[in-house]
């Protein structure tokens, strides 16, 4: 053979969420650095990141949760780790504006990072990047289902620029209703005027895709479209407008790659309820369609992230989709400033400090993310390929600190002894529904194709 990429065998790997505020570098205990050393021994490594890396420079915006920020220098410890390249396509892309978006992807192209997810405007947040190894060249692309609308980007006219952003996949939702609720919702509807709103919208033009439905059947309410069922049900599509631009650039990076892997972030689910008992943990029906859809059209791997917790695995002709990755790096307790919006959520005034709003937050660690440990226990997912064929998914499970202090918590190790078999069992258990058996042997788990 003339090249090596010939051969079609290739590793690689791909994790959750790495919300990085930290230095790695400085760490030596033995369980990671064999973690670190296992990303670098892959063919290929890929995190999604979802932090943002500036100095401030621009305002901030409104927010749920955390206002992710890092010093730029610390995206020198991802290429440290081992990391080749990175999806940006997340809900906290402009949690510091457009400027501060723009900055992180100024910062990861002076670090020769490859990114993927966003930019100036629709067509380059689509786009792949690209990351050569000895073994292929590898295709990055990436999404995001939960999105806030300023940050979604927009495509351009001959005579007019782009919106930049991130590549967001939109869904469609629809609320069945058993005949009781659906008449009150209608009752109230009309009580409220909103009725009459929407026949003045109609009046003057305006629009909207829900306006042809038949009221004896389906209604629009609160921006929310309800059907007339039997009982309470949620049903989701992908839209199917971003599929098809999608779908352009895929089968473009398919012509200029040897292998493509699409990264979602999406933290819908399909059920709402407990995050244990299997609601939350069931993705929602447009992610299994995205993600089969994605496979279809030539990727070869999906990496799905968002929610902060493993969901199942599944083999989908013979390709790999991880429905959600967890977290990789969970440092999003350890932000130098917050803005006045995050102390405001809390009570918090003038005289507090990020100490103060972290620790309010979680009311000293009794509730949210410290409060559970399947926030703080992942795994890294290796694919190996040999002859162009998966051969076999290896989880290797990591641990994050559950139960520590926050100067400690949320760097990753690999996990070892009972955290690592509750790990891989919860793993195995949310794949059932999938039909994916992964075997356990010692610390880690491995999928036999």
């Amino acid at each position: 053979m003339l090249y090596e990429a010939e051969r079609g065998d290739i590793s690689i790997a791909v994790v959750g969420d790495a919300m990085l505020s930290r230095r790695m570098q400085a760490f030596r205990e033995p369980h990671f650095l064999k973690l670190v050393d296992l990303i670098r021994e892959t063919d290929v490594s890929i995190a999604n990141l979802e932090f943002l890396f500036h100095d401030y420079e621009h305002s901030w915006q409104w927010t749920h949760g955390t206002y992710t920020r890092s010093d730029p220098k610390n995206l020198k410890e991802l290429k440290w780790m081992g990391f080749d390249g990175v999806f940006t396509a997340n809900n906290h892309a402009f949690d510091f504006s457009e400027g501060g978006f723009l900055q992180t992807l100024e910062h990861l192209d002076n670090m020769d990072i490859p990114h993927a997810g966003g930019g100036i405007d629709l067509d380059h947040a689509r786009a792949p990047a690209y990351i050569d190894s000895p073994n292929g060249r590898v295709a990055l692309m990436s999404a995001t289902s939960t999105y806030y609308e300023i940050s979604r980007a927009g495509q351009g006219r001959p005579d007019f620029p782009g919106r930049p952003g991130v590549n967001v996949l939109r869904h469609k939702q629809v609320h069945h209703v058993p005949p009781d609720i659906y008449d009150a919702l209608n009752k109230t509807k009309e009580g409220l005027g909103y009725a009459e709103q929407e026949a003045n919208r109609a009046q003057f033009g305006f629009q909207g895709r829900h306006d042809a439905l038949d009221p004896r059947s389906a209604m629009k309410f609160l921006d929310k479209e309800f059907r007339l069922g039997d009982d309470f049900k949620v049903e989701t599509a992908a839209n199917k407008e971003d599929m098809a631009g999608i779908g352009n650039w895929i089968r473009g990076a398919k012509q200029q790659s040897d292998w493509v892997v699409y990264g979602l972030h999406c933290h819908e689910s399909g059920e709402t309820g407990a995050y244990h008992g299997g609601s939350k943990t069931t993705p929602p029906d447009f992610l299994v369609e995205f993600a089969h859809w994605t496979l279809d059209q030539g990727c070869d791997v999906f990496a799905g992230h968002g929610p902060h917790f493993l969901r199942g695995i599944e083999i989908y002709n013979g390709k790999p989709i991880f429905y959600s990755l967890g977290n990789f790096i969970f440092q999003n307790e350890s932000v130098a400033w917050v803005p006045p919006g995050g102390y405001n959520n809390f009570g918090l005034d003038y005289e507090n400090t990020p100490g103060d709003f972290f620790t309010a937050r979680s009311d000293s660690g009794k509730r949210g993310f410290p409060a559970d440990p399947v926030f703080w226990q992942s795994v890294v997912a290796v694919c190996d390929y040999k002859s162009k064929v998966l051969k076999d998914v290896k989880l290797y499970p990591i641990d994050m600190g559950f139960g520590r202090p926050i100067p400690q918590r949320g760097r990753p190790v690999l996990a070892e002894g009972q955290v690592a078999h509750d790990i891989l069992t919860w793993l195995q258990t949310m794949s059932e529904p999938f039909g994916t058996e992964i075997n356990i042997d010692g610390n880690v788990g491995t999928i036999h194709l």
